[in-house]
């Protein structure tokens, strides 16, 4: 499967209602300490604006909304694998990426057949609080031999100027947060990601 380079996330359909019309074509929605309420609108939304767009929405955590609402993907964590029902999510058709730290998260990760695995924090980041020292680009290059020809994500403090390097290393995709949301001009720094990573 070969999956677009650039995978921004962001925490609001908002957010998507401003970048998928730039050309980004695969994006996550990560909702964290809101109502189900309101997290179940803000996937119906995000969902009919990525199928607007002929882009691929990709929900975190809530793989139940992301069935009932028929989203394409679901990103768990490995907190969430140990409450997930992945028969139930493979049989409504999503396709999964899963959050890996560690030699023992992989292996697990590995046994659910993903259709991408994410490692991370490759550098420093500021996003949250992370018991994992930050990966390093050795890292990436040695998950990616081990993963074969499933896509990987780097992610974590990562930016413009660093993603040559980690595409270089071995990651297939690029995900991003905070060098987008926190920007002055999150559109002309999207531009620039949509640019490097083409």
């Amino acid at each position: 499967m070969t999956l677009p380079r650039f995978y921004p996330i962001f925490d609001s359909a908002d957010w998507l209602a401003r970048m998928l019309p730039l050309g980004v074509r695969f994006t996550q929605l990560r909702i964290k300490d809101r109502p189900l309420d309101d997290v179940r609108a803000e996937i119906r939304r995000g969902n009919a604006l990525a199928q607007a767009h002929g882009a691929d929405l990709v929900v975190n955590d809530y793989w139940q909304i992301a069935i009932d609402e028929g989203a394409g993907w679901v990103h768990l964590g490995q907190e969430d694998l140990d409450d997930a029902d992945i028969p139930a999510i493979r049989r409504a058709g999503l396709r999964l990426g899963l959050s890996t730290h560690n030699e023992a998260e992989l292996d697990r990760a590995l046994s659910f057949a993903p259709d991408y695995i994410a490692l991370g924090p490759v550098y420093p980041t500021i996003l949250k609080q992370m018991k994992w020292a930050p990966q390093g680009l050795d890292r990436v290059a040695d998950w990616k031999r081990r993963v074969g020809d499933i896509p990987l994500c780097a992610i974590g403090g990562l930016s413009v100027e660093r993603a040559p390097g980690v595409l270089a290393a071995g990651a297939d995709m690029v995900s991003v947060v905070t060098d987008i949301t926190l920007n002055p001009d999150p559109e002309a720094r999207v531009a620039q990601w949509l640019k490097v990573t083409a």
